[in-house]
């Protein structure tokens, strides 16, 4: 039995660099898929999951909250549109 825990998975994949604004981008991605706006990447399905959802738009308010007096005036007009946006959906979607 080969130990597959000494193995690197990620070993050969080019990833992009890790920034705030990559950060930003993967959890708005993560709540675009549970708004069911895009298809799940592992399983390839389209499905609204309102919970995960607003776990995730909270996330991103929460960390608007925190770092709002340290973010560049680029990364805080990205976090603003991304978080109206997304709540927007969430709203449209869920009929809250």
């Amino acid at each position: 039995m080969t130990d597959t825990c000494k193995e690197n998975p990620m070993k050969g994949m080019s990833l992009p660099e890790m920034s705030f604004t990559t950060f930003i981008y993967s959890l708005s991605s993560s709540a675009m898929v549970a708004l069911g706006e895009a298809p799940d990447p592992a399983s390839g399905k389209v499905e609204f999951q309102p919970h995960l959802a607003k776990h995730t738009i909270d996330i991103l308010g929460m960390l608007q909250s925190k770092f709002d007096n340290g973010l560049e005036q680029d990364e805080r007009k990205l976090l603003c549109d991304l978080l109206y946006n997304l709540r927007m959906a969430y709203v449209n979607k869920s009929g809250e």
